[in-house]
């Protein structure tokens, strides 16, 4: 008995899980929609002014939705659609929806019952169609009147019978991708415009141009398609207003935009960019002119509008592609990005003008706008590599800018100490040289436990003479003698002076130098230079070090690098390198780098050093590249 309870209560189960479930899934296809896919149709006459449909069979001509039969002959204003509607009571709420039609008045009867009126006064002729058409338990005649002033009238795609309330959400849905995205590209094209202010003017012109190209793409998207005619008809030729307004207004900023990115390097562009902004604004004259005389001149507005006007967008178009690519492939990654955007542009454009003659103008366009999308997509990265560009330009003339003002302080601060030291380091010498000979007499004289500090003494006063003599140096470095150095044979010469000291400080040496590098400078002087560089490079290394003295010519100059692996400087240290008496050494003066600043300064040359912390200093020492010409000319000039 509890196993049949229990079989019972699952059959239950099952039974409620059916008819929650299953069975709504099994109602709800027996009323799947139905979408009628055949019709008849009857052209109506400028002549006829009967709102009755013609009663004779012979009037009426099949069509269907592939071949919709949209395009009206001569003489006609309108089509009468004849359709066979099935049985509506399977439907709670049953309705009709026509997703696409060309036409402005509309009016649906079934029988002689008019079911629905509509009328437009304004130009756009792509329209939609929902309504609710009652339960009927038999087949039913439906016509649909469909009046228009243009060139076409008459549905594009089938009619979708269903419930009303499915119907009402599909009316909106298939818009609404349009007119979000279109909504989003226009906002963000206006807020690019109200944030102009901010940049700086050179940017300025670029940005506006690209904001224009994006809010009237977004307009372009938002009024090509049916609803907002639909839901603010009363403002339908404002709508139509601004949709041409934005197409007059995008070309020719995209022309400005191109041109600045190629730097108006091309003159007939730049020419044809005028000529298409002059051209776009007597189009925008017509608009008004168009717009205020209630569309009376309708034949001359769309002769200047829209055909010459479409074809002076096609060589545009042509251009841009064509220059895109010429500078694609010479490496220009902006031009190569204009020109993939371009080509998905054209290409899809060219797809969506293809497929509409094709289907004999009845093919709804809508791949362009991804093409548009696309190359807005590309656009926007061009710009932010373009302000990229301009913001690393602008950060390293800073960073110049901070150097110079650097070196002009350091520059100041050492003519004062130059100055100091010619005035000063003459008069103190000789005091210091008496002092120092009065102490070695009363050292003479003194006994064996005073010694040590007259030694001491004697040694304190040379210490001051030697920075002294640095000073006298740095004032005015010895240069009477200038003459044709062969840069090898110096190195040769300082690395027999070097080598004995770097073998006591247990490092190894070692120069590597191109031969015949010449340049104008003093011997002795230059020893004096590299001897305070490399006797640095020692101290910094300490035992089992390596120091490389390498000279090579680069860029009409003599280049020499001396390089150690030794502790390294920090950045701070580095900024601080020939400042009078700033040393990394713990009884360091910072002197004798002084001095050597100023003599690659006087010998004109520069030097600049490079370090990492824990991982070694590199000082790099360039001079005037001469060659032996110039060296005897210089002789023989000295010797006159």
């Amino acid at each position: 008995m509890k196993a049949v309870r229990r079989l019972s209560g699952l059959g239950s189960f099952v039974l409620i899980l059916f008819l929650f479930a299953v069975a709504p899934q099994l109602a709800h296809a027996e009323h799947r929609a139905v979408t009628i896919q055949q019709w008849q149709i009857s052209f109506i006459q400028k002549t006829d002014v009967s709102e009755s449909p013609p009663l004779n069979d012979a009037a009426w001509q099949d069509a269907g939705v592939r071949d919709p039969l949209t395009i009206l002959p001569d003489g006609a204003r309108g089509v009468w659609i004849r359709l066979a509607l099935p049985p509506t009571v399977d439907w709670a709420n049953p309705g009709l929806l026509a997703d696409r039609l060309y036409g402005h008045d509309l009016a649906v009867y079934r029988g002689s019952e008019l079911l629905l009126r509509l009328e437009r006064n304004f130009a756009f002729d792509l329209n939609k169609l929902i309504l609710p058409i009652g339960a009927v338990d038999h087949q039913t005649d439906l016509y649909i009147r469909i009046l228009t002033s243009g060139e076409r009238a008459g549905l594009l795609t089938g009619m979708r019978l269903d419930d009303f309330h499915a119907l009402s959400e599909r009316f909106v849905s298939r818009d609404i991708p349009d007119l979000l995205l279109g909504s989003g590209i226009a906002f963000l094209g206006l807020v690019m415009l109200i944030c102009t202010g901010y940049l700086h003017r050179r940017q300025r012109g670029t940005w506006i141009s690209l904001c224009l190209i994006a809010l009237t793409t977004g307009l372009l998207m938002v009024f090509y398609s049916p609803l907002p005619y639909i839901y603010f008809k009363d403002y339908g030729q404002l709508l139509l207003f601004l949709f041409d307004a934005s197409m007059f207004v995008l070309f020719p900023s995209l022309n400005y935009y191109v041109d600045q990115m190629f730097d108006g390097q091309f003159r007939f562009f730049t020419r044809f960019r005028y000529f298409q902004a002059g051209y776009s604004g007597l189009c925008m004259c017509a608009l008004v002119v168009y717009a205020v005389t209630d569309e009376r001149y309708y034949a001359p507005y769309h002769l200047v509008s829209n055909l010459i006007f479409g074809v002076i967008i096609l060589v545009q178009l042509v251009l841009i592609v064509v220059l895109s690519v010429s500078h694609a492939f010479k490496g220009n990654k902006d031009a190569t990005l204009l020109s993939i955007g371009m080509f998905l542009l054209a290409l899809l454009g060219t797809t969506d003008l293809a497929l509409y003659y094709l289907s004999g103008k009845t093919y709804v366009l809508f791949l362009w706008k991804f093409g548009v999308i696309a190359l807005m997509i590309t656009l926007i990265v061009i710009l932010a590599r373009r302000i990229s560009a301009d913001y690393a330009m602008l950060v390293n003339y800073s960073k110049e800018l901070e150097l110079y003002n650097h070196r002009l302080e350091r520059t100041e601060k050492l003519k004062i100490i130059s100055d100091l030291a010619a005035s000063v380091a003459h008069e103190v010498r000789n005091p210091l040289q008496v002092t120092r000979g009065f102490l070695q007499l009363l050292a003479g004289k003194s006994d064996e436990k005073n010694k040590p500090f007259f030694d001491l003494a004697t040694n304190e006063l040379d210490r001051a003479s030697a920075i002294i003599t640095d000073f006298l140096t740095f004032a005015k470095p010895e240069m009477e003698t200038v003459s044709l150095l062969n840069l090898s044979e110096e190195l040769r010469k300082i690395e027999t002076m070097m080598t004995p000291l770097a073998a006591m400080h247990d490092t190894e040496l070692l120069f590597i130098s191109e031969p015949e590098l010449y340049f104008q400078g003093n011997s002795s002087k230059l020893k004096q230079a590299f001897i305070n560089v490399i006797k640095n490079s020692l101290e910094a290394t300490g035992t089992n070090g390596r120091i490389e003295v390498t000279a090579i010519a680069e860029n009409n100059e003599v280049v020499i690098r001396v390089k150690d692996n030794g502790e390294g400087m920090e950045e701070e240290q580095i900024a601080k390198l020939g400042v009078p008496f700033f040393s990394t050494k713990a009884k360091g003066t910072g002197l004798g780098l002084m001095v050597t600043f100023r003599i690659i300064e006087v010998m004109k040359g520069t030097i600049e050093f490079r370090s990492v912390k824990k991982q070694g200093t590199e000082a790099i020492i360039r001079f005037p590249l001469a060659s032996t010409e110039e060296g005897s000319g210089a002789l023989s000039g000295a010797g006159a």
